[in-house]
């Protein structure tokens, strides 16, 4: 292989086969079409939920009166009640084509493009969005409106619906007896086997200590291990082992890991991903800066890397401000995960406006609670009764009255001191600027010009502004927090209208985790009390919760497979005794994280290999029994740190503002500057590569792969600078070719080349009929290696 043929003959085979298979798939598509009948499909839990919250809401409360089964006169003959009825259509045809909003009469309507719908008043832009999307994605309803699990008219059968398994209290199973021949380190090996024989399946062998080596520092720190921290591990993990990996080796390993600065910055952007964090308020008409949103961001990264208990970790997000005897500014801190989430505003001033916006806001303080610590969809219940899961509006609005007395502002993280000097420097300028503004308002009042007196004061007034300004000295640091504003209970909004109040909704937690005489919190917001509820060992959801989402980041699927929905739309565990064993012994631990990343990574299972079986694949093509270790591609910040930690580039300072374009820094991903609304330069780039954007608690990431990701890797000076600086440290290393070409396999894949790359290697650098030059050559060499597959997954 020589010349441009090494660097892209792959790439054309690659691209010959995608477009092959596009054609198979677009005929396949074709027919599907075809034979499409009018009745739903069947639908994701997130279709449903989308539908449930943000579509149905607006049918009922602005068309239905009009285009329903229970309108006294069907206008235009056509009801906006089912899935069948909108598909049917009325007088004009059909209302909507599911997948083409732009065709769809319904959405024209909405949009005031033909027989504008309502007639008495435009849907906020908002609405019409989610419309389009509903429209976009399919239209799913679920079921058409038929067999609802939980009938809202009928009222809940309380006593069934706790039969769910979340709602079931969490008892520690005994583990199912190992067989014999089954690797088995500790009780979650038993359960693994006892799924993998049930499906007559065996344990796969274990991961090589290199691969192991390399998984852990991806896993822990997100970034691959240097060549002699690779050394020193594989030795170590090899050492007197009898069955795979030495036992000791691996609990050290694990253990001196947990203890290094990057791992609290990889496992706090998890739950950055949960806590939908952003740099600025951002939302539609929100879109304000938040300076000091990084304090939030650094507090998690600490919390991890001290191993503060996941009960207090909660409690802090939640009340934190509020404290056990004193105030504790940073703990304070913590309730950063409300403070900067979206606070709508009124796009007009006017009552149904700022309702609206009002609602939207507090909307996003339930959802993000009871997605991020209890795994439940509450929010789907601020219109009607949830139609799925035990949880009626009355449940929501309690929670929503208690973010109705929060208010966000700021705590200042400084000595009492500090603050006061500042803010007497500042009244001391502002009586200035009150005098230059008294003297021109007078003279305005009596319609004249200031005299030569009043000239000259505000003069030598202006004149003392800035001496004051270069005296005073700057705002102090402070974090952006919420507090208490009010004790009151709310009403419950009828159909989602706060300027339609029904009955009374006192502030406490779900009925159907703390049952119906709960207590009501009264003690200011109530904050302090709904987060001892959340933390109560006797509630089943958080402990589950919690652990649920750890192993999904150490497998890359979780026993629950919606980590956010542990109702009845979302899945059962794939090991239900296992979950249950991992949550209570999570608690016997003092809900220690750390102590739950020892419990699994020294597991059998975790050391498992990745290595494909055929018969494996055929049985259980989704590994949901875990009959091998899931392959899976790094996020980009794992991806782009590792890029950086590999060529000798990465700045690993710690903590600090956000950066505005990390495509053009050094420092960690985790430092991007982020936005939920208008993209930031760093925004740009991570969305590429399947970065969530903030606007919604985020469980898990989606992967992608698609052209422009290519493109970049291909193209980017970004990826050029990248392997620019790799064949600097290759050049650094030896002026030995071969041994230039074994550095760099250790260093990115954590393993020596084969014979065969390493003369595919050897031939293609050192090609004397080339026309590039060696500089050249290098340089698409390291750029080949750096965007190859190996390199971007963990395995």
């Amino acid at each position: 292989m020589t010349g441009s043929k090494f660097e892209f003959s792959h790439l054309a085979d690659f691209m010959k086969t995608v477009y092959q298979i596009a054609i198979i798939l677009v005929s396949c598509g074709s027919l599907v079409i075809a034979q499409e009948k009018p009745a739903s499909p069947k639908l994701t839990p997130e279709q449903v939920e989308f539908f449930e919250k943000n579509v149905r809401p607006i049918l009922v409360d602005r068309c239905y009166k009009c285009h329903s089964g229970k309108s006294k006169d069907v206008k235009a003959g056509f009801r906006l009640d089912s899935r069948a009825a909108l598909l049917k259509g009325g007088d004009s045809g059909p209302a909507i084509v599911p997948g083409d909003p732009d065709k769809s009469l319904l959405v024209k309507a909405v949009r005031y493009e033909a027989n504008e719908m309502p007639p008495n008043q435009k849907l906020k832009n908002a609405q019409i969005e989610a419309i389009e999307r509903w429209v976009k994605i399919g239209a799913p309803w679920p079921n058409d409106g038929k067999n609802v699990k939980l009938s809202s008219e009928q009222g809940y059968d309380w006593e069934k619906a706790k039969e769910h398994w979340s709602f079931q209290p969490i008892r520690k199973p005994t583990p199912p007896k190992s067989e014999d021949g089954v690797r088995a380190k500790s009780a979650i090996d038993q359960f693994i086997a006892a799924g993998i024989k049930e499906k007559g399946l065996k344990q796969p062998a274990p991961a090589t200590a290199r691969f192991f080596a390399r998984r852990v520092f991806l896993d822990l720190l997100g970034m691959p291990p240097t060549v002699n921290e690779l050394n020193h591990w594989v030795s170590r993990l090899e050492q007197d082992a009898t069955e795979g990996l030495n036992d000791a080796a691996v609990s050290e390993f694990i253990n001196n890991l947990l203890e290094r600065p990057e791992y609290g910055e990889r496992w706090g952007r998890h739950w950055l991903d949960v806590a939908r964090y952003s740099d600025v308020g951002g939302w539609t008409q929100d879109n304000r800066a938040m300076p000091q949103a990084w304090r939030y961001r650094d507090w998690v990264v600490k919390a991890f890397n001290d191993d503060l208990p996941f009960n207090e970790f909660v409690r802090q997000q939640i009340s934190g401000d509020i404290g056990y005897d004193a105030p504790d500014p940073q703990a304070a801190v913590g309730t950063g995960l409300f403070a900067l989430g979206p606070s709508y505003s009124s796009d007009g001033g006017d009552p149904e406006s700022v309702a609206q916006a009002k609602s939207e806001t507090l909307d996003d303080r339930v959802d993000t609670f009871a997605r991020a610590f209890l795994g439940l969809t509450v929010a789907c219940a601020r219109c009607h009764d949830h139609k799925f899961d035990p949880i009626p509006t009355q449940d929501y609005y309690s929670l929503a009255g208690i973010f109705n007395n929060s208010r966000p502002g700021e705590t200042p993280l400084v000595d009492r001191s500090v603050v006061d000097a500042y803010n007497k420097a500042r009244r001391q300028i502002s009586d200035v600027h009150n005098a230059i503004r008294k003297t021109q308002q007078q003279a305005s009042k009596e319609k004249r010009p200031l005299n030569p007196e009043e000239q000259e004061q505000i003069k030598k007034w202006q004149e003392e502004v800035k001496q004051l300004e270069a005296m005073a000295p700057p705002k102090y640091d402070f974090a952006h927090t919420i507090y208490d504003s009010g004790a009151s209970d709310m009403r419950v909004a009828l159909r989602g209208n706060l300027l339609k109040q029904g009955r009374i909704a006192p502030r406490r937690f779900l009925r159907v985790v703390a049952g119906e005489d709960r207590e009501h919190f009264q003690q200011g917001s109530g904050r302090s009390q709904l987060a001892k509820a959340v933390i109560d060992p006797a509630n089943p959801l958080t402990a589950r919760v919690i652990v649920n989402r750890i192993w999904l980041n150490h497998f890359g699927q979780a026993l629950v497979r919606t980590p956010n929905n542990f109702g009845l739309l979302g899945e059962t565990p794939t090991h239900p005794g296992l979950l249950d064993w991992l949550a209570s012994t999570f608690i016997e631990a003092d809900w220690s994280i750390k102590s739950m990343h020892r419990l699994i990574m020294n597991s059998a299972t975790y050391r498992f290999s990745s290595s494909f079986d055929q018969r494996g694949f055929d049985v259980d093509g989704d590994n949901r029994t875990v009959w091998r270790m899931n392959p899976r591609r790094m996020d980009v910040e794992t991806w782009r740190d590792s890029l950086l930690a590999v060529t000798g580039e990465l700045d690993r300072q710690l903590g600090g503002p956000a950066i505005g374009n990390i495509v053009n820094s050094k420092r960690r991903t985790l430092y991007a500057k982020i936005s939920r609304n208008a993209p930031f330069e760093s925004d740009v780039f991570l969305r590429l590569f399947d970065f969530p954007i903030p606007r919604g608690s985020n469980a898990q990431r989606t992967t992608n792969v698609i052209p422009q990701q290519f493109l970049f890797m291909m193209n980017s000076q970004f990826m050029v600078d990248r392997a620019q600086a790799l064949v600097k440290r290759l050049q650094s290393h030896s002026q030995d070719l071969k041994s230039r070409i074994d550095h760099a396999y250790r260093l990115l894949y954590s393993r020596p080349p084969t014979n065969e790359e390493l003369q595919a290697a050897k031939s293609y650098l050192s090609a004397e009929n080339s026309t590039s030059n060696e500089n050249d050559r290098w340089r698409q060499y390291c750029q080949v290696l750096l965007i190859a597959n190996e390199f971007m997954y963990v395995r």
